[in-house]
């Protein structure tokens, strides 16, 4: 599934259109390298995600095309 749609499934960022901008402006990284939205993610990869002066770190756990929002904390684990 694609890094982008990823985000957006799990809830981790609102709309898909702003996961793609943010992994444009490079403030999104997997695995410790910057990653473009089109980037195929995989159980096991770690999302880094700046907001502002904030990060967050998540493992991926499973993947799935869509999701109820109850589920979607499902889909990831919360790393720190």
């Amino acid at each position: 599934m694609r890094l982008d749609k990823f985000l957006k499934v799990s809830r981790l960022i609102k709309r898909r259109t702003v996961a793609n901008e943010a992994c444009d402006a490079g403030r999104v990284t997997v695995n410790g390298k910057a990653a473009k939205a089109s980037y195929d993610v995989s159980v096991g990869d770690v999302i880094e995600i700046e907001f502002g002066q904030r990060t967050v770190r998540a493992e991926v756990l499973d993947i799935q095309e869509t999701t109820k929002k109850e589920d979607a904390k499902e889909l990831i684990r919360f790393l720190d």
